[in-house]
């Protein structure tokens, strides 16, 4: 029987083995692989897993480790599924995926502003989804970093002019900010939300993101579309 599992530390308390449950009726194997040691974990899912979860701090140590799917994997540099095939390991961020979803249920694509609030994990697979659509999207962080693209991360300071003239305000950031305003707010945190407040017309919750993320990758890993409402 094909297993599948997620990797990282620490993961007590982690949902993923009930949503992976919930998406499959209990039917298909999904273990927690807990430990800080990346060679071990990743040497146990090459000896006894088809495909896996990949959660902090083992995204970008396994993106080195797979095929990326494709050029916005690429440009993430962060994978969070690995899936065993004929053709080796392809790597997928389905972070990416899930966004990207999103927004084009909500009738965003070709020249949509998005402004993407934060650049960890979450903020980049945003971007990355945003520009995927062909939208013109701009990304502010508290520090300066590079986009990959030739241009840079606008400073957090700038987030209340820009997110006013957006369609979408993708807010990443961990912890709320007061003053925003953006017709529409897609937000990632699903555990403590506090963006509601910011948008004027539509507010996607972070619980959507997981959902459309676990539809997509579930679906990558096991090859069957799961049950997730």
């Amino acid at each position: 029987m094909q297993r599948f599992g997620l990797i990282g530390h620490p993961l007590a308390g982690s949902g993923s083995p009930a949503l992976f449950a919930r998406a499959y009726g209990g039917r298909l194997p999904y273990d927690l692989i807990d430990g800080d040691d990346f060679e071990a974990s990743w040497g146990r899912f090459l000896e006894g897993y088809q495909a896996i979860n990949i959660t902090a701090p083992f995204k970008e140590l396994a993106f080195e480790r797979v095929i990326p799917a494709d050029d916005s994997v690429r440009s993430i540099g962060a994978v969070n599924i690995a899936v065993k095939t004929n053709e080796g390991i392809i790597g997928y961020n389905s972070d990416c995926l899930g966004v990207r979803k999103l927004l084009e249920d909500n009738g965003f694509g070709k020249d949509a502003v998005a402004v993407v609030a934060g650049f960890g994990g979450a903020g980049k697979a945003a971007y990355a989804a945003a520009l995927s659509l062909g939208m013109d999207a701009v990304v502010c962080n508290r520090t300066a970093k590079p986009l990959g693209d030739g241009r840079s991360t606008r400073p957090l300071e700038e987030l209340t002019i820009l997110a006013a003239v957006a369609d979408i305000l993708i807010y990443t950031l961990p912890v709320a900010m007061e003053g925003l305003s953006c017709p529409v707010v897609l937000e990632a945190n699903y555990r403590t939300p506090g963006m509601q407040y910011a948008a004027s017309e539509r507010y996607i919750p972070g619980t959507d993101w997981l959902l459309e993320q676990a539809r997509t990758g579930y679906a990558l890993m096991t090859g069957e579309a799961p049950e997730l409402l």
